[in-house]
């Protein structure tokens, strides 16, 4: 054999090199962390056609549910028309980003149409005022107000966004409904701007969900209560950064909310998990006295006194994380790092490229 190699080991080498370089499973959580080219690939275009089983009636996706796998054949035609679509957990926007990628290389009439329809679901999903709700069709439920939890909202505008511009993998959009789309970002602006929160005449925040008529801070489950937000704030301000012609309102809107995060820092506290065999899970979420801990934020800050607080599922506010149920504590992101890099360094470049508008 050449170069000394036995049949045994140049078989041995062509099975590894076949197994290396088979399709592997690319699980829907990391649909959309492939590498361009893979876009086009069978695997890509499989999992597309499997996205187009579990879309709905309506033009939107369910969420929390694994676009990898086929629906029950059996179920797939009330599943169609069941009223579950939403934004919520990243869904909708999710399924038409990844669809968009593989039609963007492998154009198929089906893809299109699908995110057409999708397209039409946002736009028909949003509020007049320019708020979407988590869910649509509507609710009774907390779902009606306008929801910033998990990005919902900011996650649905930039997409549109992008659709407005109407390059990459959204070139194949048509003028019109690129027009709506720009239309449809403009009132999220404009809502945005109207419901960041005021405290003693000062704009501070945004609570994760507000009511969808007057704007004002509103509850979600029982340990959400209507406050300001340490991480949705985070996303909204991101979202306002990106505009490309800020006026004075997105001025004041950005340079309040980043002076309020900055305020709400909690220094000297350290967030630990630990194991404990006693305990569901075996584990538990503690705060420790640490001097040198980077800081931390809190999801939820009070109205008016900007304390942290902390709930349970009996809807208590309590200022302590440890003073909520063990399921509670390390059930929820409580407590975060979320504004540390927009703090850190994605603020500083915006206020240099924008400091001719801003006043010291």
């Amino acid at each position: 054999m050449p170069n000394g190699l036995t049949t045994s080991a140049v078989a041995a080498i062509l099975v590894a090199f076949i197994a290396a370089t088979q399709d592997t499973a690319v699980r829907w959580a990391d649909a959309l962390n492939q590498a361009p080219a893979w876009y086009a690939s069978d695997q890509a275009r499989r999992m597309a056609d499997r996205v187009l089983e579990h879309q709905r009636e309506h033009g939107g996706w369910p969420k929390n549910t694994d676009m990898t796998l086929a629906p029950d054949p059996a179920a797939l035609a009330a599943a169609r028309v069941r009223p579950d679509a939403t934004i919520d957990n990243g869904a909708t926007v999710t399924e038409m980003r990844f669809l968009a990628r593989v039609n963007r290389l492998s154009p198929e009439t089906r893809y299109r149409t699908a995110l057409l329809k999708a397209l039409d679901y946002l736009l028909a999903a949003q509020y007049s005022n320019g708020g979407w709700p988590q869910f649509y069709p509507l609710r009774s439920d907390y779902s009606r107000y306008i929801t910033f939890n998990d990005n919902a909202m900011v996650g649905v505008a930039t997409l549109l966004s992008e659709v407005a511009n109407g390059s990459g993998d959204w070139a194949f959009v048509e003028p019109e409904r690129r027009r709506r789309s720009g239309a449809a970002v403009d009132k999220a602006v404009a809502v945005i701007l109207r419901a960041q929160i005021r405290v003693d005449g000062r704009l501070t925040a945004w609570c994760a969900q507000h009511d969808e008529v007057t704007l004002e801070p509103r509850k979600a489950r029982a340990y959400e209560h209507p406050s300001l937000s340490g991480q949705e704030t985070v996303g909204i301000v991101r979202f306002l950064m990106q505009q490309s012609q800020p006026d004075a309102r997105f001025v004041d809107a950005i340079e309040s909310s980043v002076a309020w995060l900055r305020s709400a820092q909690i220094k000297g506290l350290r967030l630990e998990q630990r194991r404990d065999p006693t305990l569901p899970e075996g584990r538990d979420v503690v705060t420790v006295a640490d001097p040198s801990a980077p800081p931390l934020w809190a999801r939820f800050y009070e109205i008016g006194t900007n304390r942290p607080i902390f709930s349970g599922r009996d809807g208590v506010i309590r200022y302590a994380l440890a003073e909520i149920e063990h399921e509670r504590r390390i059930g929820y992101a409580w407590l975060g790092t979320w504004p540390a890099k927009l703090l850190d360094s994605e603020y500083p470049v915006w206020r240099q490229a924008h400091r001719t508008m801003i006043k010291d």
